[in-house]
């Protein structure tokens, strides 16, 4: 099996493809955009949006998180927050904007609560903000 490590999101889409015994054309229709439009994606002459990369996902059978990241648009996290974040860039009824505007808000939240739960209170050492509701 190839490396994953590749040098662009053109080229980890080819490579994908490739693994997955497609052919431009194969891929292009099973995703549900054009050909050339495919091509220009590979070649890196053309950056996806969140909901092309998700349909392109789709159809590598792959997660679109892992395209997301690939193309920068996600960092790469050890889950936290991974899902919420994928689902936001794919909802097609916001716009672009709005996405980046939801998407800073929960960073915010994290920073947040990353700087409390760092923070020493009164009462002794700093206290551990563990993302889960109490049951």
């Amino acid at each position: 099996m190839a490396s994953l490590n590749v040098g662009s999101l053109g080229e980890y889409i080819r490579e994908q493809r490739r693994n997955a015994q497609y052919s431009l054309r194969q891929l292009a229709e099973a995703a549900g955009v054009s050909n050339p439009y495919l091509s220009q994606i590979e070649r890196g002459l053309r950056k996806p949006s969140a909901e092309i990369l998700q349909q392109i996902a789709k159809a590598l059978r792959i997660s679109a998180e892992t395209l997301y990241v690939q193309a920068g648009i996600l960092e790469e996290r050890r889950g936290e927050g991974l899902e919420l974040r994928a689902s936001i860039l794919a909802d097609p009824l916001i716009n672009e904007r709005q996405k980046q505007a939801l998407l800073a808000v929960y960073d915010a939240f994290l920073k947040e609560n990353a700087a409390s739960a760092s923070t020493p209170t009164a009462d002794g050492p700093a206290t551990q903000n563990t993302h889960r509701e109490d049951r």
